[in-house]
């Protein structure tokens, strides 16, 4: 029930993205004035009709008589009433395991499970699928649907288990992705991610919003209140977000100051985020080549962990778990991809203005010599080969071949301000943009308060 009720709020947030998008001129004046006035009296707003103390009051009484207790239960007994309930499938399941967090006590239907192969190979063993259930006021099976988006494929499957008669029977289908897009706000209380995980914000996103601001924010040393709002794109299936895509837009506010971008894409160009000013927010480099990691070892002198004695470490390390991606910072060509005595598995990236990033202890290389590679693109995996002690990425950043602290190469600019051909478009964006925004950071703030 609660996995429903959290599904029907994803869904009324997608839809309420949706008009927000679709008709910016003719909220924003209603919006606008509805966030003003819930600021405690900071702001008026003229009115457009009469003081509401000066209408007229009336009240009506109407008697109503409920039905009692008895002849309620009487009425679930003999009409009966239907059951749903939404969980996300694990590797571990068992037909029994899954029909019990899904509140079904159904013999038949895990047997039937058990022994229907389409229904054991979609529903067993898979971890990650959405799966709703339908089921009698007794705990039996109705109907039990299973949803998942195929490798490789833009659309997705549904697999679906029907009580039919005394018996099961079961069907799959293949549609399409509804598309859509989600608000969603957070209030920073120990760390971003802790933050995006609690306001049900995927990981994925969560990434992109660090790589948006990188250059404005320094996420390893947020402050408690810090605040964020994020619009961004969805896939759903049958009601349910099976997969989320590109950050829309989105605001951060760090230490009092806040920061904003979009994305916007011109005609026949590939798109970027912009400040609502049109200046772009592409820097050269991301700030990391490892999504979710910690910093290891920094840039500066260390005890070298195998030989043993104070060297200065050219590098930063990036803890992460063996087979993590990793991803090129910057647009390049690799240079290298192969083994390097203490390095052990490398890829060395060669940039612009005589730049350099490599890519050590890695586990697998996926790129090869002379192959080109866009900012973001996979090009291995985190790994211990070489002189590593334990599963970390060491990242390297080389000028004309001299090492640089590899902290700095974030704020390099990359992008170009929105043209002149494009600013009227770009500014009808950026006021649904604000717009939603400000819906967002408003149910922060209220949560906060």
């Amino acid at each position: 029930m609660i996995n429903g009720i959290l599904a029907a709020e994803e869904a009324l947030a997608s839809r309420v993205a949706h008009i927000f998008r679709a008709y910016p001129r003719q909220i924003t004046a209603a919006i606008a004035a509805l966030l003003l006035s819930a600021g405690g009296g900071a702001f008026a707003v003229a009115s457009l009709g009469p003081d509401a103390s000066e209408l007229p009051v009336q009240q009506v009484f109407e008697a109503v008589t409920p039905r009692s207790f008895a002849d309620q239960v009487e009425a679930l007994d003999t009409y009966g009433f239907t059951l749903f309930r939404t969980e996300i499938t694990r590797s571990s399941d068992t037909a029994e395991a899954l029909l019990r967090r899904l509140g079904i006590a159904d013999d038949a239907a895990a047997a039937f499970i058990r022994s229907n192969a389409d229904a054991r190979t979609v529903l067993l063993g898979r971890a990650g699928r959405t799966v709703t259930a339908e089921a009698t006021h007794e705990n039996a099976l109705q109907k039990l649907s299973a949803r998942w988006i195929p490798d490789g494929d833009g659309g997705f499957k549904r697999l679906v288990v029907e009580k039919i008669g005394a018996g099961f029977r079961v069907r799959t289908e293949t549609d399409a992705l509804t598309p859509g897009s989600r608000l969603a706000s957070g209030i920073v209380r120990s760390s971003l991610f802790a933050a995006t995980d609690d306001a049900r914000i995927p990981d994925s996103v969560a990434s992109q919003l660090a790589d948006i601001f990188s250059s404005d924010v320094d996420f390893r040393s947020l402050r408690k209140g810090d605040r964020f709002a994020v619009v961004y794109e969805t896939f759903d299936a049958d009601g349910q977000t099976l997969r989320s895509g590109r950050v829309l837009s989105a605001e951060f506010e760090s230490n009092g100051k806040l920061h904003q971008a979009l994305w916007f894409q011109e005609a026949g160009q590939k798109g970027g985020y912009y400040r609502p000013n049109g200046d772009s927010l592409r820097r050269a480099y991301l700030g990391s080549p490892v999504e979710f990691s910690r910093v290891s070892s920094g840039f500066a002198m260390r005890m070298h962990p195998i030989l043993n004695s104070w060297r200065q470490h050219n590098g930063i390390d990036y803890a992460a778990p063996t087979g993590t991606a990793v991803r090129s910072v910057g647009d390049g060509t690799v240079e290298f991809a192969g083994t390097q005595s203490g390095y052990g598995n490398i890829v060395i990236v060669n940039h612009r203005n005589n730049q350099q990033t490599a890519y050590a202890h890695l586990s697998r290389i996926d790129v090869k010599a002379g192959q080109s590679l866009s900012q973001g693109q996979t090009l291995g995996a985190v790994g211990s080969t070489g002189w590593a002690t334990g599963p970390h990425l060491h990242f390297e950043f080389r000028v004309n071949g001299e090492y640089q602290d590899p902290a700095t190469i974030a704020q390099q600019e990359g992008g170009a301000p929105i043209t002149a051909a494009a600013r009227p478009a770009f500014e009808r964006l950026a006021v649904a943009t604000r717009t939603e925004l400000a819906a967002a950071f408003s149910v922060v703030q209220a949560s906060a308060d």
